[in-house]
């Protein structure tokens, strides 16, 4: 019976599909007067449950334009975006058909300059800013929470400064 459980199990590697990419916009600010940290998040059309803007590959654009684009279409902010990811998560996305795929979304920073009034999506989502602390207990996905966490903690710890030469 191992044998057996063992070669099942070994099938299922086998044809099991890599995970589909998605890209995602991490929409931060940090308030004026009292130097907090905000997330942005927003409710996905279908659940209701708190996520943040993200899509699938545009053909001719790269990661961050297509989570620039994203927090646009979706949540209406424009700002400067990331080159560089500032981490990846994994979820379980429900197909129209109701299959469940395994999506890995690699995330880029966006500080947020302009909310416009009007956006592509306006009135499907609610957008709510919240501390990076909140925006972590509201998503569902737990390694999308260690990366707001992370995210936060690294941008609420000033730089050090850098080290002294001394000169003799």
């Amino acid at each position: 019976m191992n044998f057996l459980n063992r070669l099942a199990s070994d099938v299922q590697l086998m044809l099991r599909r890599p995970a589909r990419m998605q890209y995602a916009a991490l929409c931060y600010r940090v308030r004026k007067k009292s130097k907090a940290l905000e997330i942005l998040l927003i409710t996905s059309r279908d659940t209701g449950r708190w996520v943040i803007p993200k899509g699938w590959p545009m053909r001719g654009k790269r990661a961050h334009e297509v989570a620039e684009r994203e927090a646009y279409e979706e949540a209406g902010v424009k700002g400067r975006v990331q080159k560089a990811a500032a981490g990846h998560y994994l979820y379980k996305k429900r197909m129209d058909h109701g299959l469940k795929i395994s999506v890995k979304v690699q995330v880029h920073a966006l500080e947020v300059d302009d909310l416009c009034k009007h956006f592509p999506e306006e009135g499907t989502r609610k957008l709510e800013w919240v501390a990076y602390q909140e925006a972590a207990s509201r998503v569902a996905e737990p390694t999308l929470k260690d990366l707001i966490l992370a995210f936060g903690s690294r941008m609420a710890t000033p730089p050090s400064p850098a080290p002294k030469v001394v000169s003799g």
